[in-house]
């Protein structure tokens, strides 16, 4: 017969896992005062347990919560409040039906201080954890103590073996835990209470509980139902992809058939990988993952970014008719993926939502808006050519990225919130996507500083911020008129911009862009390619560097595409010719 004691099944509410408060946060009440005849708040002391109180004090906590009797585990703790939550979380998400408890291995004394915390964590395994994970270390999950008292207490450190049995299995999850037992101001000891207390690996801003989970999918494949290849494409991006789709994509019957099961530690809020402690069910084996990538488009972006010769930048191709990816790529392949989470300054590839902006508030292509030398605004800034067009019209200032006139113009007819109005309004630009993958969304300021501020927002320098995802998107909404989020899975959910361009801003927009690659700073770079097209280039000034950063961005027929390329020049220089490559590969589609 097994040592320890059992628990059978119990059901109940699911509650999220709490921090612990660590020293002096919950009063715990003792003898009488001898005054007002009240009850002395029972708090820790500096001076450790004895041996044998500290074995006592473990022992007396892991029956208690063996048999399922989380009140009195959770009042042998210096944190009632904390450990009911974390016991009850424990208890109602993972759901065990039989846990035993031992006491188990050497004791030893630990310093529990405010300057340095409880200690650390032990480190967490790969996903693919064997079912016994044997996990070693020492507890504390990350959970300072707030009002530590002076001198520090000192605890002694303890460990535990647990056994936990699931109903309808013949698995059993084993695997060492580890607590710290502090002596109280009545003499007694108390365990402090941490959530790693539970779990090694469990911290105070993370969830313990059983979910589905899937085998890694056989082949992970494209549109068209061929194994993905690319570089940029790598195995981790992969994974995150197919983790998030599972989370994100609607319920489906036929594939929750093929979930197994698995005790899992998570962050509520998506941040940072899974820890799969132990998988309870196995599950079926998986089936492609179809992606919304295009290998003809995905090959063709990772050829152009290879051709930058070790220069950072990244590129994304979207179809603007369902916002579905069909490309990304990123120099250096591998790293960060700057094409979905970079942020940069876009330059004057902003000048298409700031046009937007414009001709919704009266200004045509055809109304002369003078391009000077310098702009009106108090630290005025000039244009990237000598000279000055009185008698250019907002059609000629796209064309040639007039950068004064487009300020100037934009002091005169916009209010300072409406650039980022029409931003995120028409151009879902900041509405939290989810496109399967980590992603930042692009940032223009609601109510910039100053007018200079202002000023740089309409060129796309100042605090504007975005990603190759963000402008290519912008240009696909071009195309078709109407946002759609940009995804990598077919069946994801797609946020919903406010109101889509009307049709004669659309036009317009449609008008300047296909003039911009037949007869402005785009023309070189889209000769050969601008039936059914349009484009628009950019560079973008950083501070104390001399080269500016290249910008592209173009549509023809069904695909849009967008790049960046750091310290790359003129937008024709370096993005321009990778933005015409995938254009070329999709062959007007």
């Amino acid at each position: 017969m097994r040592s320890g004691a059992k628990i059978g099944i119990i059901t109940g509410v699911s509650i999220a896992v709490l921090a612990g408060g660590g020293y002096g946060v919950y009063s715990l009440v003792s003898e009488s005062d001898g005054v007002s005849g009240g009850k002395k708040p029972r708090t820790v002391v500096a001076e450790p347990p004895t041996a044998d109180q500290a074995t006592a004090g473990l022992k007396d906590f892991l029956t208690a919560w063996a048999a399922g009797d989380i009140a009195k585990a959770a009042s042998l703790t210096d944190d009632p409040a904390a450990a009911t939550a974390g016991l009850t979380a424990f208890r109602d998400q993972v759901k065990p039906s039989a846990l035993t408890l031992t006491p188990f291995g050497p004791t030893t004394q630990q310093v529990f201080s405010a300057a340095t915390g409880t200690p650390a964590p032990a480190a967490k395994p790969t996903a693919g954890a064997s079912a016994t994970p044997g996990a070693t270390g020492t507890p504390g999950a990350g959970d300072s103590p707030s009002a530590a008292a002076t001198p520090a207490p000192t605890g002694t450190l303890m460990s535990y073996k647990a056994r936990a049995e699931f109903a309808g299995t013949n698995r059993a999850w084993d695997y060492q835990g580890f607590l710290g037992v502090v002596k109280m101001s009545d003499n007694t000891p108390a365990v402090h209470w941490a959530p790693s207390v539970i779990h090694p690996h469990l911290s105070g801003n993370e969830t313990i509980a059983v979910q589905p989970v899937f085998a890694p999918p056989s082949t992970v494949v494209d549109r068209n139902g061929k194994p993905v290849q690319g570089a940029s494409l790598t195995q981790s991006l992969l994974t995150t992809l197919q983790d998030n789709a599972n989370k994100l994509l609607p319920p489906d019957p036929a594939k929750d058939q093929d979930a197994g099961s698995a005790v899992v530690i998570s962050d509520p809020a998506g941040k940072g990988p899974q820890d799969k402690l132990f998988t309870i069910v196995e599950p079926k084996p998986g089936k492609p993952f179809k992606l919304t990538i295009d290998n003809t488009l995905q090959a063709a972006a990772e050829k152009a970014m290879t051709d930058l010769a070790g220069k950072p930048g990244s590129i994304v191709a979207i179809e603007p008719s369902t916002g579905q990816v069909l490309a990304f790529a990123n120099s250096p392949a591998t790293g960060q993926n700057r094409a979905f989470a970079g942020l940069l300054a876009p330059g004057s590839t902003m000048k298409i939502v700031t046009s937007a902006a414009l001709l919704e508030n009266g200004v045509n292509p055809d109304t002369v808006v003078a391009c000077p030398e310098k702009s009106s605004n108090p630290h005025a800034i000039p244009n990237s050519f000598p000279g000055a067009f009185p008698n250019n019209t907002l059609q000629q200032d796209f064309m040639m990225s007039c950068n004064t006139a487009f300020i100037n113009q934009g002091l005169t007819s916009l209010k300072p919130e409406t650039l980022n109005g029409t931003a995120k309004d028409v151009f879902g630009i900041g509405l939290e996507w989810k496109t399967g993958l980590p992603n930042t969304d692009g940032k223009v300021p609601a109510a910039p500083g100053s007018k200079d501020e202002q000023a740089m927002n309409y060129i796309g320098q100042g605090k504007v911020q975005m990603n190759p995802l963000a402008i290519a998107s912008v240009t696909a909404t071009v195309q078709s008129g109407e946002f759609k989020q940009p995804i990598l899975v077919a069946e994801l959910p797609q946020q919903k911009a406010a109101r889509p361009l009307s049709p004669d801003v659309d036009a317009k927009l449609k008008a300047m862009m296909a003039a911009t690659a037949t007869g402005g700073t785009a023309r070189d770079v889209m000769a050969g390619i601008t039936d059914n097209a349009g484009a628009k280039t950019g560079s973008a000034e950083v501070a104390g560097v001399d080269v500016t950063n290249s910008w592209f961005t173009a549509y023809r027929g069904n695909v849009a595409v967008a790049a960046e390329v750091q310290g790359g020049g003129h937008g024709v220089d370096a993005a321009g010719p990778a933005v015409a490559s995938i254009l070329k590969a999709a062959g007007g589609r």
